[in-house]
């Protein structure tokens, strides 16, 4: 039987919106679950989704669905034990040997890695992520460095950019505080 570990609400720093998220355990391993609503590219969207991992944080299935007015669209990834990504049947050789699975629409994700690395303070590790764009709902590699500098924060950074981002995080490895992009405003 699943065990609710946290429940809280993010409040977006960079586009009008908030996520409700849940944080579950069960015998085989972890859950995260949101629904997400922002102005996305200006438009309403609402984002409903699920990663779940196995014990060690590696991601194992990943369901998205995602609301723009009247049009739905959705996602579904499963990732087997050599790390094979598939939509469906058809494997996504680029994202082959992930671990994590990178959602650009939540900080949920961010735990994955931190949790699944455990670094300890002072040290960094760079990482591939299979990373879900939206709207766009792409799956492509996105390299990823995550630096341990003190018992609550990381310094995180991709290839996408130059800025390093500060994340403060919770004894769970959630996200707290991450600096110009989401704060939490409620846990329970």
């Amino acid at each position: 039987m699943p065990n609710l570990q946290r429940t809280l609400l993010w409040k977006s720093l960079y586009t009008p919106g908030a996520e409700y998220f849940n944080l579950w355990q069960d015998d085989d391993g972890w859950r995260l679950e949101g629904t997400v609503m922002l102005a996305l590219s200006g438009y309403p969207t609402q984002v409903r989704y699920k990663v779940v991992c196995n014990a060690q944080w590696e991601t194992r299935a990943v369901d998205v669905e995602m609301q723009t007015g009247a049009t739905t669209r959705t996602l579904q990834l499963t990732v087997d034990e050599r790390r094979r990504w598939r939509i469906g049947e058809d494997e996504l050789r680029r994202v082959r040997g992930c671990f994590d699975v990178d959602l650009s629409i939540t900080p949920a994700t961010n735990t994955l890695p931190i949790r699944r690395l455990n670094l300890p303070i002072g040290e960094s590790m760079e990482v591939t992520a299979a990373w879900v764009r939206f709207p766009e709902l792409t799956v492509e590699p996105l390299v990823q460095k995550y630096i341990h500098f003190d018992p609550n924060h990381y310094w995180y950074q991709s290839e996408l950019s130059d800025k390093i981002w500060n994340l403060e995080v919770d004894e769970l490895g959630l996200v707290r505080r991450y600096v110009d992009g989401w704060e939490r405003e409620a846990v329970i």
